[in-house]
């Protein structure tokens, strides 16, 4: 495994712009060790640092570094929180459905906006954000050597509970029942993160262990994407659909990804001997480069969430099912109704 490049942790406005440290997909701890690790709902938002230098500004930034404070304004109070306390606060930025869960699509529109504040704002009346807090970098001093525990214990004792933000509690031991727990809600995650681990900028550590969700639904495939690069001649995705109650086949995505070399390559000849000119779908998808075939291809595929309109989000292709007719791939999917 390739070792993390150093990074580099520069000061403006007189704090360190950190980057964020990241979990690493996996399992839970094993159950003797179940008492050394802490667990946190994985959130399905826009990762933040925030940072208040405690002179009542605020400055927010993505994973990626870059400000997106202007896209979320109703985070603005959020700065005279800790007084002239300068502070570094990790979390995530959330877009909250009527059930209170969190909705990547909703997200979707607020984020982008870092650079258009007058549309934030008007957006942010409609659909404002809450931004979970998990961490603190910095709290007059800096923590990032200090163990997760004590910074958590940090965080909590700042009583950070407003009407856009909040400090979600972590469940120390019993991480089995939190996991069930998630599943249950249909929430995203579990985030488990190891008591003793310092804080790893920039770093996909194995102290912070992310285990994801996954729903598995069989699909019918309708089209392909050609493959470019190492994939030249062989299919780059599929494109999937499933019946609805009224017996079309709806468009529910692209799946790129799932396959070795060999299973990709069987999947061509089968798509090639498959090929027609007519789309199966309905309505017909707005797909640049598709190619279409005839709908007798049934396959199971992984996936985290759904959109409100049906796609799925994150699908992964896990096997062929030759033992399923296309009729038998039917599926409740959003809009059935109208």
């Amino acid at each position: 495994m390739p070792r993390p490049r150093p990074v580099h942790i520069s000061w403006v406005t007189a704090l360190p712009v950190i980057p964020p440290m990241l979990a690493t997909p996996g399992r839970l701890p094993p159950a003797a060790q179940d008492a050394r690790w802490a667990y946190e709902t994985k959130q399905d938002g826009q990762r933040a640092v925030l940072y208040l230098p405690g002179d009542g500004s605020m400055l927010l930034r993505a994973r990626s570094g870059e400000e997106i404070t202007a896209a979320y304004p109703e985070l603005r109070p959020l700065a005279a929180a800790l007084g002239r306390t300068p502070a570094i606060l990790d979390g995530e930025v959330l877009a909250l459905d009527d059930r209170g869960r969190a909705d990547f699509q909703l997200l979707q529109s607020r984020m982008g906006l870092a650079h258009a504040p007058d549309r934030a704002a008007r957006t942010a009346a409609r659909i404002p954000v809450h931004l979970v807090l998990f961490d603190v970098l910095l709290l007059a001093d800096p923590l990032l050597t200090t163990a997760y525990a004590e910074r958590r214990a940090r965080l909590e004792s700042l009583a950070l509970e407003g009407p856009y933000w909040s400090t979600p509690a972590a469940v120390v031991g019993h991480g089995a029942e939190a996991l069930r727990a998630t599943r249950e809600h249909g929430l995203e995650g579990l985030v488990c993160k190891r008591l003793d681990s310092v804080y790893q900028p920039g770093v996909r550590s194995r102290a912070w262990i992310k285990i994801r969700n996954l729903h598995a639904e069989d699909v019918i495939v309708g089209g392909w994407l050609p493959g470019r690069g190492r994939l030249t001649g062989l299919p780059g995705a599929v494109l999937v659909g499933q019946r609805s109650a009224d017996g079309r086949l709806r468009y529910v995505g692209g799946v790129g990804t799932g396959w070795s070399t060999a299973e990709r390559t069987e999947l061509a000849a089968l798509l090639r001997a498959a090929g027609t000119g007519t789309c199966p779908f309905d309505p017909v998808p707005a797909v640049p480069d598709a190619r279409w075939v005839v709908p007798r291809l049934v396959g199971e595929v992984r996936y985290s969430t759904r959109t409100r309109a049906g796609l799925l989000r994150q699908p992964s292709w896990l096997r062929l099912r030759p033992d399923l007719a296309p009729e038998e791939s039917a599926a409740d999917l959003p809009g059935d109704a109208d």
